[in-house]
């Protein structure tokens, strides 16, 4: 990104004639694909709630005349359901233009595991987003300057990839899970990079984080008493951007000619809480590239997802 003045979303580029999927119907998602939209994306909005994701889609219709967009079903925590709404988007779209892996859950107090047995933070934020950024690559290859942009947190930078305890079993502390599964979502940005360039995928991979923004994001989580949940709703007011600001690295990173593959985008400000589009700090811990291999090796067996493999049916 050059020195210049702030990138704002009068700077996004017509999106005409581009397909773009965002997953979570709420907070960020909603306000990602709403301004996709006006700027003549076709958005395939997707998230595990039909009637939550209807909804969204018809408030997005109702403000967005010209609106093209549609709800997806996608459970990130089933892969099974994952791999069935893949299918249904592969029979109808011939290509995909750019991935947003959006959605999340977070602060769980006591440990819940998706349908396939995974704790159910890093098994939705990050297993079903390696999981169906997978089995969307075929239709990616074959879009128009296609990227993945991968929405991290700055949990991320406090995070520790357990391999000893990926699943929380023996300790289950909300924050450090949350943690994991962001830092999980970078490292998998950076190496999704490294082998798109390496294997000549022609797939960007972008990662971004929002900073410190209003979201929908806890309401996404369990219905369960959480004191984390409370404190941000009485900071919020005072200490969150908005959730349009939030949204403006994944817009920068999801549209813009000066994005580039394999970097970290997040707001400009003091310690990356609120600001405009700028390069974040990667951690150490995201920078270590024999984490990275270890972490996609055990995320293949786990999700049962390869690749190369459904790479290689391509035509």
């Amino acid at each position: 990104m050059k020195n210049k003045e702030r990138w704002t979303i009068s700077d996004i580029p017509s999106q005409k004639g581009r397909l773009i999927l965002v997953t979570g119907t709420g907070g960020l998602g909603y306000i990602t694909a709403l301004i996709l939209v006006r700027a003549g994306a076709e958005v395939i909005l997707a998230g595990r709630n039909r009637s939550k994701g209807e909804a969204a889609v018809k408030e997005i219709q109702s403000n967005v005349v010209s609106a093209n967009i549609h709800f997806e079903q996608i459970d990130l925590g089933d892969l099974a359901s994952i791999e069935a709404s893949v299918k249904r988007i592969r029979d109808k779209y011939p290509r995909l233009d750019v991935l947003i892996n959006n959605a999340g859950v977070i602060m769980n107090q006591e440990r819940q595991v998706t349908k396939d047995g995974f704790e159910l933070q890093f098994g939705t934020n990050f297993l079903g987003h390696f999981a169906l950024t997978a089995h969307l690559m075929p239709l990616l290859r074959k879009g128009h300057n296609p990227r993945v942009v991968n929405v991290c947190a700055l949990a991320a930078n406090s995070g520790v990839i357990n391999f000893d305890d990926l699943q929380s079993e023996n300790l289950h502390k909300p924050m450090p899970v949350y943690g994991q599964s962001k830092l999980a979502n970078l490292i998998f940005s950076l190496e999704l990079h490294r082998r798109s360039m390496a294997e000549r995928w022609g797939v960007m991979s972008i990662a971004v984080h929002p900073g410190l923004s209003r979201s929908d994001l806890v309401d996404n989580g369990t219905r369960e008493k959480s004191k984390m949940p409370l404190a941000l709703r009485l900071i919020g007011p005072i200490m969150l951007q908005s959730a349009e600001q939030g949204a403006l690295p994944t817009l920068f990173a999801a549209t813009s000619p000066e994005a580039v593959s394999g970097q970290y985008y997040g707001p400009d400000g003091v310690k990356e809480t609120r600001g405009f589009p700028a390069p974040a700090k990667i951690p150490a811990t995201a920078k270590d590239v024999n984490t990275a291999i270890r972490l996609w090796e055990i995320s293949k067996q786990l999700t049962n997802v390869d690749f190369e493999k459904i790479l290689s049916g391509i035509s």
